[in-house]
């Protein structure tokens, strides 16, 4: 592999020459009827659920180790292996993948900017043969609990102006008014940054221009400086945001596996509502 890293966002027209080096892996982290119907050429296909876990009503969690190690070893992934993952809906799923591996200490990984829609927006090859790849050995990895925040994290830390809760789901989520766990609202001080603003729609879902991004975000108080902590409904749609934060160089980002889903259904967290 060469010794110059890929970007962490890579844009679909490097994919080819990425994708000539040695030691990467292409993986389809969309619905399994996108996958059958088209995908990028030599992508593995990788079922959504098989990197959370779930404990209802608790959903969204983070497998045992066990099971992740099986799951990257049946996708043809070594710990040396640089991944490179992209779904169909513009980034949720892929970068859930991509948290997993950060959270166990792998540290080679891609989004492709945009996905399956930038690629076939703008005429890129497509193929509907299925990919099986070679299995390879993965060792059970150690989740060292880096770039994952927990529900006793965030209770001991509210108002702690060092960091900044980032609410990535809707505005009717947001405030209360759409409820999808025992209480709807919002975790104390949490500011709202809906997942899909960081997307370009006239660009095939591709990401905004950096600047802007950080603009709007230091607009919330989400700045370099303090950590942020992404969470959405199960932290799929802040699985997004949280590569986001991390290609624009925030240092220090967590994500809240299981999120509302876990927050919003306990029965000793605090609940704000309204915008």
């Amino acid at each position: 592999m060469s010794d110059t890293p890929l970007a962490l966002v890579l844009p679909p027209e490097a994919l080819d020459a990425a994708r000539a080096r040695d030691g990467v892996v292409l993986v389809d982290a969309g619905s399994p009827e996108s996958y059958v119907k088209q995908h990028l050429p030599g992508a593995v296909f990788l079922e959504y659920a098989w990197i959370v876990d779930r404990d209802p009503p608790r959903m969204g969690l983070l497998p045992p180790p066990e099971q992740l190690a099986r799951v990257l070893g049946a996708l043809g992934i070594t710990p040396e292996t640089h991944v490179i993952a992209y779904d169909d809906e513009g980034g949720g799923r892929a970068a859930r993948l991509l948290w997993t591996l950060d959270v166990i200490g792998h540290r080679r990984f891609s989004l492709l900017d945009g996905g399956l829609q930038a690629w076939a927006g703008e005429g890129r090859p497509l193929e509907t043969a299925i990919h099986v790849p070679r299995p390879a050995h993965y060792p059970v990895p150690a989740v060292s609990g880096q770039g994952m925040a927990t529900r006793e994290e965030i209770l001991a830390r509210l108002g702690d102006p060092g960091q900044v809760l980032l609410d990535a789901r809707s505005e009717a989520e947001y405030t209360g008014r759409k409820v999808l766990a025992q209480r709807g609202g919002h975790i104390p001080g949490a500011v709202h940054y809906e997942w899909t603003r960081a997307m370009d729609r006239q660009r095939h879902l591709r990401l905004r221009p950096a600047e802007a991004l950080r603009d709007e975000l230091a607009a919330l108080g989400v700045t370099p400086d303090r950590e942020v902590v992404t969470y959405c409904q199960t932290h799929h749609r802040s699985a997004l945001s949280y590569i986001v934060l991390k290609w624009l160089g925030f240092p220090r980002v967590k994500g809240y596996a299981g999120s509302w889903s876990d927050w919003g259904n306990a029965a000793d967290t605090p609940v704000e509502t309204g915008a």
